[in-house]
């Protein structure tokens, strides 16, 4: 959790950068993607031990706080992102929590919250989710994989959390050790077929850290420049098709926690660095 607090003292010293407080989401634009008696038990505290187990941590006010910021963050960075081309989460990346259960240290998922939430306002976009956390995205594909105008994409570790996957429309699944050549080359063919299939006119990034060498969770090794150039290669492929993205942290689990936090201010530099050349 300390990563959040560095992360922030660190951007804040990016140029050009405006920070605006992370909202709470209304709980009624939880619904679009949450069973309400779900999102009740979560507000009032009645969740089940079972339930409370399989999220990670403890409920308590302050649970139920953040994890409201944390979607309203995502879902206002992504209407952020409508006007100025790229806006970016410092949090999110929520991407365990399915309909009517948290999982993972993800209460609510705030990516398939904001993108349905988005659509209702913005009604002719295409979205696509380009996961790149070293987890699947076994909540976001579940709640999101019958809607026409979304299309999720996960690239993850084969051997690793969640032990049991959904099915995203695309899913590439990486063996351990799995090095930047492999990697970057999987998400460029990746990336090439999904735009066949779908025009990307918003695209949620999700840029965890945790593919990274010296992860404690990874397993696959991946160096900074090979994190640097998947970030430049989405940065890209959006810039290329001309849309709008939301940037979320996702995971991020180093030894090092000051090694965690540079990787993830990396992304924002280099979408600070694509947003001054936005069209937008």
């Amino acid at each position: 959790m300390d990563k959040y607090a560095l992360l922030y003292d660190a951007v804040r010293q990016l140029p050009d950068i405006v920070f605006h407080e992370a909202p709470k989401i209304e709980l009624e634009r939880l619904l679009v993607a949450h069973d309400k008696a779900y999102i009740d038990r979560v507000v009032t505290g009645q969740l089940s031990s079972e339930e409370i187990k399989e999220i990670g941590f403890p409920w308590s006010p302050r649970m139920v706080e953040r994890s409201l910021r944390s979607v309203g963050a995502t879902y206002h960075a992504a209407l952020s992102a409508m006007n100025h081309g790229i806006a970016a989460s410092l949090a999110g990346g929520t991407h365990h929590a399915h309909r009517s259960r948290g999982s993972g240290f993800c209460v609510f998922n705030d990516i398939a919250v904001a993108s349905l939430n988005l659509l209702e306002e913005f009604t002719h976009l295409n979205i696509v989710v380009v996961d790149l956390d070293v987890h699947q995205g076994d909540g976001t594909a579940a709640i999101l994989n019958t809607h026409q105008q979304i299309f999720t994409f996960s690239m993850h570790g084969e051997n690793n959390y969640p032990f049991t996957k959904e099915k995203s429309h695309l899913d590439i699944a990486l063996p351990d050790g799995c090095n930047d050549n492999h990697y970057l080359k999987q998400l460029e063919e990746s990336l090439t077929a999904i735009e066949q299939l779908i025009k990307p006119d918003f695209v949620f990034y999700l840029a965890g850290t945790d593919p990274h060498e010296n992860d404690r969770l990874g397993r696959l090794k991946l160096s900074e420049q090979g994190l640097y150039q998947r970030d430049k290669t989405v940065f890209e492929w959006v810039k290329k098709h001309q849309a709008n993205c939301a940037v979320v942290m996702g995971g991020g689990y180093g030894n090092e926690i000051n090694t965690t936090v540079a990787l993830h201010t990396n992304t924002i530099r280099l979408a600070l660095q694509y947003n001054s050349q936005s069209p937008y």
